[in-house]
């Protein structure tokens, strides 16, 4: 039967049954998206769009999005506990680098059920991870060291930014931010949004990395962390710096810090003797 008569039969269209697509070959595309997203798994098509082009792939935001569904690669949001939401404040904008930092713990466990802690520290210009520390026990003498540690290789912030841990209201907290002189503020109880900046970044290291990864030591975490840190630092892109990385992004401001983060651990020495200074320093409270 010719095809003329069997269209007629069927009634389909001869240029349908002729028709051949006509597109590009993107076998080459779908196998360095299949790679990315498996290196990547939480991150979605807007941002490995990012890195596509930046290896030559010349593709577009709706092409890419059919072959990701296509691929069924389709990050899957993890569950979690709705919550009352009350009133919001926004964060003031920050305009420079050092102009304020923010600070805060995240926890997590090793595969022998031990539990460790990180100290975390955000420049909340920049977005840069200035300090991912690790330890079983991090005391405010201990967080006031690590501290000194970043500003000797980066310089002094005009303004922190913590909630109100014991570690972070200790003595040894405010002594150092009166000698130092540097305002350090504190956020309402039980107002983590007033802190938005550090909390969207420890989501992104327990969503990438925390949830990721199973941690054998406390050695094994602190490496994990400083490869971690300088991926999110150098090579991971930001939507809100404008698909930039925070390292290319703090470089329009003509300041770049070359020394990566500090990999040791808690090692212990001698914490400096603290000198008589005034003590009408005013320690403020953000109030949203």
């Amino acid at each position: 039967m010719s095809e003329r008569r069997a269209c007629r039969l069927i009634g389909f269209d001869r240029a349908s049954a002729r028709y051949r697509s006509s597109r590009a070959d993107d076998t080459r595309l779908r196998e360095r998206l299949r790679a990315l997203a498996q290196e990547r798994r939480r991150f979605g098509y807007r941002r490995l769009i990012i890195y596509l082009r930046d290896e030559g792939f010349v593709v577009n935001h709706k092409r890419l999005f059919r072959i990701y569904r296509e691929e069924k690669l389709i990050v899957r949001k993890r569950g979690g506990r709705k919550r009352a939401v009350g009133t919001r404040a926004p964060m003031p904008a920050t305009l420079a680098p050092n102009e304020r930092w923010s600070l805060d713990f995240v926890a997590d466990q090793m595969i022998t059920g031990r539990r460790f802690r990180i100290l975390v520290v955000v420049d909340d210009c920049t977005r840069e991870c200035l300090a991912a520390v690790a330890d079983t026990s991090i005391s405010g003498l201990r967080v006031a060291r690590e501290l000194d540690l970043v500003i000797a290789r980066r310089g002094k912030p005009k303004t922190i930014v913590s909630d109100n841990g014991t570690e972070l209201t200790s003595n040894a907290i405010i002594s150092w931010a009166i000698e130092s002189g540097i305002a350090w503020h504190y956020i309402a109880p039980g107002k983590p949004t007033q802190n938005a900046f550090v909390e969207s970044f420890n989501g992104k290291l327990r969503d990438e990395l925390l949830n990721e990864e199973l941690f054998t030591s406390l050695s094994h975490a602190r490496a994990a962390l400083r490869d971690w840190s300088d991926d999110y630092n150098r090579v991971r892109v930001h939507s809100s710096l404008g698909w930039l990385t925070p390292a290319a992004f703090a470089a329009k401001f003509g300041t770049q810090w070359a020394k990566p983060l500090r990999n040791e651990g808690s090692a212990a020495w001698p914490i400096a003797p603290t000198k008589n200074t005034e003590t009408n320093c005013q320690i403020q409270i953000l109030t949203g």
